[in-house]
């Protein structure tokens, strides 16, 4: 018997056993067939006997013949795994297409065996290995992918299994991949190769099918297929993918107990584990283990580091983590700085943002920007208000020769409607369209949104169904929108029924609904809609944040509902909810509104105990407040505390300082903050002109109130009603008609935009000056405009008229009263009554004292009212302060 561990040929003669053979080198190896059953072992033992020489001889000629007729030699096909590009050109329509042929172990590779089956098989195929792969993706899943298999001929080469299935994941079709990976595992000659279950992991993966992915890695052990490191590094990659970040740690820690060393590709996949959940405490701690471990980071673990600053909203961090990254020999490429870009535009730092896009630019080589760089630049242009950059950033990609995609259209449409500018965003949707792209459901909802914020709910009504009806379901942004648009247009029934339809549609709505609704509620007016908004919220379960209480508190607030509004202040302390920089900005500007000085001052001694930053709007409401309560000292402390926070005053607050001296009669003051801001480079607006020349006016310096006026002039600083009234106002001072009449001309442009208040103004002036005439033809003007004319501007022209001597036209413009249904005073009456019996006019005296009687009978007996029918408008005060 032989040794344990091999088993001696059957097929050789029984003689050649015999114990003649005394020594094993007398025996030709041909002789017999050692075949070890234990494949550890290296140990071969042998056996000694012995044969007669003839039969020895006979035997080696048998063997020898043999070796003739069975021994084949292996082909060695070197050209079979090279990929070769195969290129085709359609030049009518000017495309081309580029594709890698893999060929494979061909018919004439397999061994011969199999070859002869082939060959007698017409139904047999000799297809390379890229042919295969064409006509597999060319089916359904579910049609006979295995018949197609089942009549290749490579099939029969074992080395084919791991290439077909590389190039079949290549496509990224994974149901075609299970059905030839389910295939393979039927095939006798197919062996588990820890190559082909890597392959099939990371393609699961890449689908997001976790489930699959492990239960792959488990059946791979199942087959003594030993996972290693590429296995471990797609399993972490596939649960990186779906977020599931404590699983991918549980699978590092079993690649450690397999004695596998993680590379530094492992310690990447699970920082971006890590990164892609926000979570970014824990890849930090990945990352500093990767670094004990010595393994080095590279430019993609400083990517993920830094992707995971920005998807946990770190951004100044990760903008401190790049500024570290530079001290390193580590260059930035487009994706760091693509990261830099957004995090910078997050915080604000629009600048600092642009200057990185310039010096991508600048620097092409080394580092350029792509379509995402762009589409960055857009949103931060649009962002900061730059309109006219963002539309100048889109040609410069074009012209750069970079094909934008459908964000950077939609960034494009979002910054139009932004700004409500419907017509260019209705441009940039067509263009989208002509560019070979479907508008998605962002593309619908910016373009409806720029109708919306345009003041055309109907417009945006009709584009919402327009997206219905091309096979989009709108979400709950597109809702919003719709709601936003009907809401600020004062139309709160249609935004209710959008929301009803929205719940009708199974989209359930949020605290940005919520928010939207009560802003909508406090443009209209409607108290009793805001309760009802808060109580749909409350039955719904939308649990209010600081936004959401900061628009309800607002919208009670500009409705006058002030004791409902601080309930809700003192409810939302009650839940929990901290209240903001905003929160104490509605209270404070909306108990100065309603006169309630001491309230607002209150509210702002509770936010600077709850260290909450004030913000610009506070102190500017602030001051007012101080200043209206007539504590001047206290108002320039606060202004002076805000410079000292860093918090630069801008001109709404410069502007309420103004207001301050002003009221204190202080024009010296006023208008050295005056040049104080033009030396901040904070271009002043209308108001704060207004503001100063009033100021001047009660200090008795009309002359600079026409020297500000120059100066607006020449910055292009529009004039509104309060700087041409306190012009106006100074010319009377200085009796400076030229300038005035100047005015005049300049009011007569767009006298249906001007205030009536203003207008009256005008007349009075022109009155008290003795330009009656003058006075006549722009009150003929005024009503050529079609603007209103009320009691009191009737009143001034009879004033002046009467003042003049001019009672004839007088008496004609008291007949334009009664025509335009205008029932003038008793007191009108008596008064051309005397200028009338003067002057020769008795006809008229008769007419006159038959229509103050009948006044009198109107009003009662025995009462002299001086104005029967006082005017509606509330302007008669301002010209009589003006007066004064």
């Amino acid at each position: 018997m032989p040794e344990k561990g091999f088993i001696l040929c059957p097929s050789l003669p029984r003689e050649c056993f015999s114990s003649k053979f005394s020594s094993m080198a007398t025996v030709p190896s041909e002789l017999f067939k050692l075949i070890p059953n234990d494949q550890t072992s290296h140990t071969f033992s042998f056996h000694s006997f012995s044969t007669p020489s003839s039969k020895v001889a006979k035997a080696r000629k048998s063997s020898n013949r043999r070796r003739t007729l069975v021994s084949c030699k292996k082909s060695k096909n070197e050209e079979a795994w090279e990929g070769k590009k195969v290129g085709s050109i359609d030049y009518d329509k000017g495309n081309y297409r580029v594709s890698v042929q893999v060929s494979g172990l061909r018919k004439d590779d397999i061994p011969k065996r199999y070859r002869l089956r082939v060959e007698g098989d017409r139904w047999q195929r000799d297809w390379t290995i890229s042919e295969v792969v064409q006509r597999i993706l060319k089916l359904n899943h579910w049609d006979d992918i295995e018949g197609v298999l089942n009549s290749w001929a490579g099939r029969f080469a074992r080395k084919n299994f791991p290439v077909l299935i590389r190039e079949i994941t290549k496509a990224g079709s994974l149901q075609h991949s299970v059905q030839v990976f389910r295939w393979m595992k039927n095939q006798k000659n197919y062996c588990a190769r820890q190559d082909i279950y890597n392959m099939m992991i990371r393609l699961h993966a890449r689908h997001n099918r976790i489930d699959q992915a492990r239960g792959l890695f488990f059946e791979m052990q199942e087959c003594r297929c030993k996972p290693d490191a590429e296995t471990y590094n797609a399993l972490i990659n596939a649960h990186g993918r779906a977020g599931q970040w404590r699983w991918a740690m549980n699978v590092m820690d079993d690649m450690l107990r397999a004695a596998i060393p993680p590379s530094r590709l492992t310690y990447n996949n699970l920082i971006s584990a890590c990164a892609s959940s926000g979570n970014w405490r824990e890849a930090l701690k990945v990352c500093k283990q990767m670094t004990e471990n010595g393994v080095g980071p590279d430019l993609v673990t400083h990517n993920i580091v830094l992707s995971a600053y920005k998807n946990g909203v770190q951004y100044a961090k990760a903008v401190s983590y790049f500024e570290l990254m530079k001290g390193t020999n580590i260059r930035p490429d487009t994706i760091t700085l693509n990261i830099v870009i957004h995090c910078l535009v997050k915080l604000g730092q629009y600048g600092k943002a642009v200057d990185i896009f310039n010096s991508m630019r600048e620097k092409r080589s080394e580092c350029r920007p792509d379509v995402v760089t762009f589409t960055s630049i857009i949103h931060a242009y649009s962002v900061c208000g730059q309109i006219e950059n963002c539309q100048a950033v889109f040609d410069l990609m074009l012209a750069e020769g970079l094909k934008p995609n459908i964000v950077s259209y939609n960034a494009l449409i979002g910054a139009y409607a932004l700004h409500g500018m419907h017509k260019d965003a209705l441009l940039v949707f067509n263009e989208l369209k002509r560019s070979g792209f479907r508008p998605d459901v962002v593309s619908y909802t910016s373009l409806l949104n720029a109708y919306g914020r345009s003041g055309q709910p109907e417009k945006a009504r009709e584009i919402f169904d327009m997206m219905k009806r091309n096979s989009w379901k709108p979400n709950i942004v597109s809702y919003n929108a719709l709601i936003d648009a009907y809401g600020s247009e004062g139309f709160l029934s249609e935004a209710v029924e959008v929301l009803r339809e929205m719940e009708r549609n199974g989209v359930q709505p949020n605290v940005v609904t919520i928010c939207t609704l009560l802003a909508a509620c406090g443009r209209c007016g409607q108290a009793v809609k805001i309760d009802s908004v808060l109580s749909a919220a409350e039955m719904r379960g939308i649990k209010l944040n600081t936004v959401a209480y900061n628009s309800a508190i607002g919208s009670y607030m500009n409705v006058g509902e002030y004791e409902k509004a601080l309930n809700l202040y003192k409810s939302m302390k009650g839940k929990k909810v901290p209240p903001d920089s905003a929160t104490f900005n509605v209270l404070i500007s909306g108990s100065c509104k309603m006169a309630k000085y001491g309230e607002a001052l209150k509210f702002v001694d509770q936010m600077m105990y709850l260290k909450i930053p004030m913000s610009k709007e506070v102190y500017s409401s602030a001051i007012c407040a101080y200043s209206k309560q007539g504590q001047l000292e206290e108002a320039e402390s606060m202004f002076t505390m805000m410079k000292d926070t860093g918090c630069l005053p801008d001109v709404i607050t410069y502007t309420t300082m103004i207001h301050a001296y002003s009221a204190a009669e202080n024009w010296e003051t006023a208008h050295a903050l005056f040049e104080e801001m033009e030396m901040n480079d904070i271009t002043p607006d209308s108001i704060a002109c207004s503001s100063l020349m009033r100021v001047f006016n009660r200090g008795g310096q009309p002359a600079r109130v026409l020297l500000l006026a120059d100066m607006m002039k020449m910055k292009r600083i529009p004039f509104n009603d309060a700087t041409v009234f306190e012009m106006i106002s100074a010319c009377s001072m200085l009796r400076d008609w030229k300038t005035t009449i100047n005015l005049i001309e300049l009011v007569e442009s767009s006298i249906s935009a001007v205030s009536v208040g203003l207008l009256n103004h005008l007349l009075h002036f022109l009155g008290k000056s003795g330009k009656v005439e003058t006075m006549m033809k722009f009150f003929h003007k005024i009503l050529e405009s079609g603007a209103d004319v009320y009691f009191e501007t009737y009143s001034i022209l009879l004033r002046n008229l009467s003042a003049a001597g001019k009672w004839r036209k007088y008496i004609e413009v008291l007949q334009w009263m009664e025509d335009t249904g205008i029932q003038p005073s008793v007191r009108m009456y008596r008064n051309v009554s005397s200028f009338a019996w003067k002057g020769g006019g008795t006809e008229y005296t008769a007419l006159f004292q038959k229509r103050i009687g009948l006044l009198k009978r109107k009003a009662g007996a025995g009462t002299d009212t001086g104005l029967l029918y006082p005017s509606p408008c509330p302007t008669s005060t301002l010209i009589d302060r003006t007066r004064e």
